[in-house]
């Protein structure tokens, strides 16, 4: 059976909350395993039929552990995991542009296929207290994660992609 996997690092909440929106979505219409940068790896892409990644912007770059991921799970699966879809969803204070790119770029050395165009949530946290303050994701966000995971579930069930 197809199945979909969710890979997302997050330090203050955010990515976590819209990761886990996705994944309860998408589950509605295919298998979605939920897995930490920290703990996704090669075998995960390997199993999946397509993918969804999720982090912060941080310092205007993607951040550090979910790049740790993509450097540990590059290599081992290029070359075996082309053409499938994937989407992501990027945490910023203000712009998330660049994190987006960066994952864009990964993903087409990986030759995968964009499902959508990345969906990114604006915090709008500006202070190094608010940068660093557990974030609440406000629902109408998190309805566009879930819309997001359902679209992915459904095209990836489908054979949409």
């Amino acid at each position: 059976m197809a199945q979909l996997l969710i890979v997302y690092h997050s330090m203050t909440g955010g990515s976590r909350q819209m990761a886990e929106a996705a994944a309860t979505a998408a589950r509605l219409e295919i298998p979605a395993k939920l897995r930490s940068a920290s703990e996704a790896g090669p075998a995960d892409l390997l199993e999946a039929d397509g993918y969804i990644f999720c982090a912060p912007e941080n310092l205007a770059a993607i951040a550090g552990l979910m790049k740790d991921f993509f450097d540990r799970s590059y290599y081992p699966v290029l070359g075996k995991i082309e053409g499938k879809p994937y989407a992501q969803m990027v945490c910023a204070g203000s712009d998330g542009e660049n994190a987006a790119r960066q994952t864009a770029r990964i993903a087409q050395g990986w030759r995968l296929r964009e499902a959508q165009k990345p969906l990114i949530i604006c915090t709008h946290a500006q202070t190094p207290e608010a940068i660093l303050a557990q974030k609440v994701i406000p629902e109408e966000q998190l309805s566009l994660c879930r819309d997001l995971g359902t679209a992915m579930g459904a095209g990836i069930s489908m054979g949409v992609f």
